[in-house]
């Protein structure tokens, strides 16, 4: 309870007792609500850009210092909610994020982003580059969208595609603030990474609470890493990168605290994964959540707590989720086990979602949500006050080919079906 509502209280009770008319009577019960929560007065959490020109990223716009609803300890009814089809049409989308100025901006895999403003998609493509993104594979194409922290400002934003011959390309692109077009000829190419295969690319692009730019990209693909890139640090196949993409005179930096800066390989952050197709940050606790595709068996979440260091080994191709996959690692390698897993029996390919950090529904407050591709179920995972994790599958089938989550400047979360190209949101029914 406030202070406010603690004085509110002890005033009724004396006005009442000055009156001579108290009213003993019990109050009318107030209905349990669906799922208990956690209210705890703190500040926002340590979000500190690289420079004051560069504000937090409105998709990871911090809470601000009140009392907030950090987490629920128990899992929602979730017959009480629907996903909600926001946006049709499209045409194999995979990702989304939000302007924080009314655009929200929807990534199709064939090389078109577009903007959904006040309801409709803007007639015109924001940004066309089908001439430069190779899409010869499945997993191929145009594949991940980060908004620049001070987009609103700049209007730069950074995209993860395949050319034309397979390989990665991690490139910025500016527009004029406000626009609602952007100029395709602006493109800076940040990082290229040769692709061996042409499936597990990885494809995520997120900004950090900490400012910083953080890349997703997968083995190199075929099946069981034959080059071992993922244990390899000699290679960006297998990890999640981290650049300051706020530095003078040059398109991107090397932050110090990454833990090979010395290496020729100084942007890898994490390493051992086999294909973070997506990842994303808590915006209020800067906690991190990769979901990896597996190889034959098992499929993972794993998580890091803020404020962490990089460096972390999460094991494949050692091991597939918990289980050995092949070969021995040596005695003093650390491997980092996922929070969660699951099997075949269950789905064929995780897509990671987001922390719901929303304020139309309370009751999600600090589930992540996470889909499996294949048959579009999702299921919620909720660290417990004792630190362990509870799952539960709270949709069976929102809708299959689950490609993405998205989630809005106002903590709102969305699903991006690749097969019926429509965008959905979570909502109360």
């Amino acid at each position: 309870m406030t202070r406010f509502w603690i004085t509110l209280l002890i005033l009724t009770v004396l006005l009442a007792a000055c009156s001579g008319d108290v009213d003993n009577s019990l109050e009318t019960p107030v209905a349990e609500p669906t799922a208990r929560i956690i209210i705890e007065t703190q500040p926002t959490p340590g979000i500190t850009p690289p420079n004051d020109l560069y504000p937090v990223n409105p998709q990871n716009t911090p809470i601000p210092t009140e009392e907030i609803v950090t987490s629920a300890v128990e899992f929602p009814d979730p017959t009480l909610f629907a996903w909600n089809v926001v946006v049709s049409g499209l045409s194999q989308p995979v990702d989304l994020a939000d302007a924080g100025d009314g655009r929200l901006l929807i990534v199709e895999q064939g090389g078109l982003i577009w903007l959904f403003l006040e309801g409709t998609l803007v007639d015109e493509p924001f940004l066309d580059i089908r001439d430069r993104v190779g899409t010869s594979g499945n997993e191929q194409g145009l594949l991940g969208l980060a908004l620049d922290p001070g987009f609103l400002q700049n209007g730069r934003f950074y995209i993860n595609y395949t050319d034309k011959g397979g390989d990665t390309s991690i490139s910025r692109f500016n527009s004029t603030p406000g626009a609602l077009v952007a100029e395709p000829e602006s493109e800076v190419l940040m990082i290229t990474v040769t692709q061996p295969y042409a499936n597990h690319n990885g494809g995520g692009l997120a900004f950090g609470n900490d400012g910083y730019l953080y890349v997703a990209l997968g083995d190199g693909g075929s099946g069981g890493d034959p080059q071992g890139n993922g244990q390899s640090l000699d290679t960006y196949l297998g990890k999640l990168l981290r650049v300051d993409v706020n530095v003078e005179n040059s398109i991107y930096g090397i932050p110090e605290s990454n833990p090979f800066i010395e290496s020729e390989f100084a942007a890898i952050w994490a390493y051992g994964l086999r294909n973070p197709w997506r990842f994303s940050f808590d915006r209020l606790t800067g906690d991190l959540y990769i979901a990896d595709v597996g190889q034959n068996l098992y499929e993972e979440v794993n998580f890091l707590q803020w404020p962490y260091s990089g460096g972390v080994n999460f094991g494949w191709n050692y091991r597939e989720a918990a289980h050995t996959y092949e070969g021995t690692p040596p005695n003093d390698l650390v491997l980092v086990d996922p929070i969660w897993e699951y099997g075949r029996d269950q789905g064929c390919s995780v897509t990671g979602g987001f922390v719901y950090r929303g304020e139309t529904l309370p009751e999600w407050q600090g589930i992540y949500l996470v889909g499996d591709y294949c048959n579009g179920r999702v299921w919620g995972l909720l660290q417990m006050p004792d630190g362990s994790w509870q799952s539960q599958v709270l949709f069976d089938s929102v809708n299959k080919n689950i490609s993405s989550f998205g989630q809005d400047s106002n903590g709102e979360i969305y699903i991006l079906s690749l097969d019926s190209g429509e965008v959905l949101r979570l909502e109360r029914k």
